[in-house]
């Protein structure tokens, strides 16, 4: 998904619900979110994810439990 403003576009969904974490691009052009929130904070990112901005093109979300990192905003990473 890179190219579409796909991490711009998660870093406001994500810091409009309230969730800490980050996003970056992979290297196999997919994207990484890690976030931490509340079970429907968490729901709710997931749900715009699958959707993303209007001009990209989401093939998939996996999603997996992670372990707890301390992040005091969602911001984006290189």
């Amino acid at each position: 998904m890179q190219g579409v403003g796909f991490r711009y576009f998660v870093e406001h969904a994500a810091n409009a619900i309230g969730v800490r974490g980050y996003v970056r691009n992979l290297d196999d052009d997919s994207v990484e979110v890690y976030a931490s929130g509340t079970r429907d904070q968490l729901s709710e990112l997931a749900g715009l994810l699958w959707k993303g901005p209007r001009w990209a093109e989401v093939r998939g979300v996996n999603e997996s439990e992670a372990p707890l990192e301390d992040h005091s905003s969602f911001s984006i990473r290189s």
